[in-house]
């Protein structure tokens, strides 16, 4: 049995030092704290952007906020390929802010524009609100790409956790609704398969951030109905068919609870035809990619996503 990366046990060290209570054993509004200042403690200073501003896009239930980043030495009318990030958090934690740093990592090194979509968050908004907020913003910026000077042809999607079980169900949504036209999806350690019942969520349950009762508490908060976990908007791996999705990363992390279903959902992805590349990093914990001022692996992994961005941006061309 490998070990985790000795900076993850640093972090763990420190998680465990920390006094602070644990996500379930607390409201939502106090775990929504706790997330953003520990991982505001863990990120790498901001990089600067050309730009980071706010818009609202149309939702159902209102206006969506925004925040929209151009990459450094871009100018403002310059078409450029677009990702649309989704936060993770469990639907219930995280917005903006926590996940502000790798955004501007991802404009930065993918040469792109991202959105980040700050989607209603549960108890207050349940399933499937948070999925008809992901796809109406991704529905708006595509139909707003030339005043957002990005091109309509390279948009992908993306998230990390619950944010990569957004991305993919929005990805299906687009697939099944005609458009728009996906160019890739950026699947980080992403939740898809609402039943939890993958062995690593036993093996990995406890001890390294990630805890199966935190998955509980999340689940319970965003999908208190047990028939809900069926659907496909909220457990992706359950779609009758994933064929004709756009091309897709998966990254893991191997002391993940999530690491078996996300290597189960890339390997359904590449059996029913679509482009997949699967990427696990064995001594990594679930949330690693956010700590890039403490794990070196960190800065690499999103040195690799971006890689991997521009690669399927270019292909577009």
């Amino acid at each position: 049995m490998s070990s985790p990366h000795p900076q993850v046990v640093a972090v763990l060290e420190r998680a465990a030092r920390s006094g602070l209570p644990l996500y379930y054993e607390v409201s939502p509004f106090v775990a929504r704290r706790i997330y953003r200042d520990t991982r505001g403690a863990l990120a790498p200073k901001p990089p600067a952007v050309a730009e980071a501003r706010l818009l609202l896009a149309p939702g159902p239930a209102g206006p969506i906020p925004l925040r929209a980043f151009r990459p450094q030495g871009t100018t403002a009318d310059e078409v450029l390929p677009a990702l649309v990030y989704f936060h993770g958090g469990g639907w219930v934690i995280g917005d903006l802010d926590t996940h502000d740093v790798v955004c501007r990592q991802f404009a930065n090194g993918a040469r792109c524009a991202v959105f980040s979509v700050d989607y209603r968050l549960a108890p207050e908004y349940r399933f499937p609100g948070a999925v008809e907020d992901c796809v109406a913003a991704t529905q708006w910026i595509a139909a707003q790409a030339k005043t957002l000077a990005i091109d309509p042809a390279r948009i992908a999607v993306g998230g990390d956790s619950a944010g990569g079980n957004l991305a993919t169900v929005v990805a299906l949504a687009a697939r099944e609704s005609g458009g728009p036209a996906l160019c890739h999806q950026l699947l980080i350690y992403p939740a898809t398969d609402q039943r939890m019942g993958f062995p690593s969520i036993v093996n990995n349950g406890e001890g390294y951030l990630l805890t199966k009762k935190a998955m509980e508490y999340f689940r319970g908060h965003y999908l208190p109905k047990e028939s809900d976990w069926l659907d496909w908007r909220a457990s992706p791996f359950l779609a009758n068919s994933l064929a004709g999705l756009p091309p897709a990363y998966v990254l893991t992390a191997g002391f993940d609870p999530l690491v078996d279903e996300g290597r189960a959902y890339a390997e359904r992805l590449a059996k029913e035809g679509v482009a997949t590349e699967y990427q696990e990093y064995p001594d990594m914990v679930h949330g690693f990619l956010l700590f890039g001022g403490a794990l070196d692996t960190a800065n690499a992994a999103v040195d690799a996503c971006c890689a991997v961005l521009k690669k399927a941006f270019r292909g577009r061309t």
